[in-house]
C-alpha cells in the first residue's frame, strides 16, 4: 500500500509562515485522525505559499514542496483553502507549463486528487478592491486584524471600528479617499503593537514580501478568471471536488443577535461590509449549473445560491466548479478551523462574527467528507 501525502495550499491569507498562527492546524488533525480511521497510512504537509503573488508563481512553490517530501511511489492529493485551489488545479492542469526547471509531469503523474474549498473557481469581485496603494493597506489592515484576533482570541475595538470605517460600506462609496488610507495605516500599526518585538519584525517583513507582489489580485477578477477557465481544465487522471461554503446575508436580526458587546458588533460591521463587497457577481459571469450541482446546492443550503451570495469572501457560485463534495453554511476561514470554539484544546479562534452557527460538529462532518474523498475503499 502506498503512503499517501497530503498537501495543504492556503490561499492569500496564506499567513502558514507566521509560526504559531496555524492556518491550517485543526484540518490536519481532524484530516489525519478521519484518514487514520480508514485504514490509510497519510503524512500531510504545509505548503508555505507566497499569499498575493501570480498563480504560476503559487504553484511553483506548491510543485517545489511537493518535490521536497513526496517518494517515487507515494499517492499524493492536493488540497487547496480559497486561491489554494487555484494553485492546485493549475499545477495539475495539462501540458502546464510553469516558471521552473522542476519536471512537473513527474510529480503529477502520482496526484490521484484535488479538493478546492471556498475556492473563487470564477473570480472574486472583492479582489479588485486590494489593488493599488489603498488597495495594498486595505489587504494589509484586514490580514492583520485576522491574524491578531486568531491569536490572541480578541482585536482591540478601536482597530475594528476604524476598519469598518474605511471599507466602503455601500456600492461606489470612494475607499480611496485619503482619510480611508489614514485610518488603515492606524488599524495596522494598533494591531502590531500588541505582538513582541521578534514577531512584529517577523509580521512586517512578511507584508513586505507579500505584497512588493499584487498580481494574484488582478488575476482574480470574474473576467480575468475567465482566461483562467480555459487554460486549466480538468486532467482526466487527477480526481477533482469541490467544498461549497454560504454565510447568512448580514440582517438587522444578525445585529440583534450577534450581542451586546461592541467588539462582537463592530465584528458584524466588518462582515457586513466585507459581504458587501463580495457580493457583486454577475449572473453573466457563473457557469450554469449541471443537474448535479444543482441537486447538491439545494441538498446542503434549501435552496440554490444566488450570485450575490457568499462566505464574505468568496462568491458562493463561484465556488462550484466540477463535483460539489459537500456544501456548508459558515464563513471563509470557518471552514479551516478558525470558528468560536473555545473549549475545544486547542482552541477555536473565531476570525469575525457571521451569525453562521458553524461548530465543530459541521468542521468535522466537511473534513471527514474530505478524508473519504482522498482514500478510496481499498485504500489504494
Amino acid at each position: 500500500m502506498p503512503l499517501h501525502r497530503v498537501f495543504l495550499v492556503p490561499g492569500f491569507f496564506g499567513f502558514t509562515n507566521l509560526g504559531e498562527f496555524g492556518y491550517w492546524m485543526h484540518v490536519r488533525d481532524r484530516l489525519r485522525d478521519a484518514m487514520a480511521l480508514r485504514g490509510v497510512r497519510a503524512e500531510i504537509h504545509y505548503v508555505p505559499t507566497l499569499p498575493t503573488s501570480s498563480l504560476d508563481r503559487r504553484a511553483v512553490r506548491l510543485l517545489e514542496t511537493i518535490a521536497q517530501h513526496a517518494g517515487p511511489d507515494d499517492a499524493l492529493h492536493l488540497v487547496g483553502h480559497s486561491t489554494g485551489g487555484l494553485d492546485a488545479r493549475l499545477l495539475t492542469a495539462p501540458s502546464v507549463k510553469l516558471p521552473t526547471s522542476l519536471d512537473v509531469g513527474r510529480y503529477v503523474s502520482h496526484v490521484r486528487s484535488v479538493v478546492c474549498v471556498a475556492t473563487p473557481h470564477h473570480g472574486a469581485p472583492a479582489a479588485a478592491f486590494f489593488t493599488g496603494l489603498q488597495g495594498k493597506k486595505l489587504l494589509r489592515a484586514l490580514s492583520m486584524v485576522t491574524i491578531a484576533g486568531i491569536r490572541f482570541g480578541t482585536v482591540p475595538l478601536p482597530a475594528l471600528l476604524e476598519l469598518v470605517g474605511a471599507i466602503p460600506a455601500l456600492p461606489g462609496r470612494d475607499l480611496f479617499a485619503p482619510r480611508a488610507g489614514t485610518l488603515l495605516d492606524q488599524v495596522y500599526r494598533l494591531v502590531l503593537k500588541d505582538f513582541d518585538p521578534d514577531r512584529r519584525a517577523q509580521i512586517e517583513a512578511y507584508f513586505r514580501g507579500a505584497y512588493d507582489d499584487q498580481t494574484l489580485l488582478l488575476q482574480l477578477t470574474p473576467e480575468a478568471m475567465l482566461l483562467f477557465e480555459a487554460l486549466a481544465p480538468r486532467n482526466p487522471e487527477v480526481r477533482y471536488a469541490s467544498v461549497v461554503v454560504r454565510a447568512p446575508a448580514p440582517t438587522f436580526r444578525g445585529v440583534l443577535s450577534t450581542g451586546l458587546r461592541p467588539v462582537q458588533q463592530a465584528q458584524y460591521a466588518l462582515y457586513r461590509s466585507l459581504h458587501i463587497l463580495s457580493s457583486s457577481l454577475s449572473e453573466a459571469l457563473v457557469p450554469p449549473l449541471t443537474p448535479g450541482q444543482r441537486e447538491k446546492l439545494l441538498a446542503a443550503f434549501g435552496e440554490v445560491p444566488r450570485a450575490s451570495d457568499s462566505d464574505a469572501i468568496v462568491p458562493t457560485r463561484s465556488q462550484v466548479w466540477g463535483d460539489i463534495l459537500h456544501g456548508t453554511v459558515g464563513d471563509h476561514l470557518d471552514v479551516v478551523g478558525h470558528f468560536h470554539d473555545p473549549e475545544h484544546s486547542p482552541r477555536h479562534v473565531d476570525w469575525l462574527r457571521t451569525g453562521s452557527g458553524f461548530d465543530r460538529e459541521r468542521f468535522e462532518l466537511l473534513w471527514d467528507e474530505v478524508a473519504r474523498f482522498l482514500t478510496p475503499r481499498n485504500g489504494g
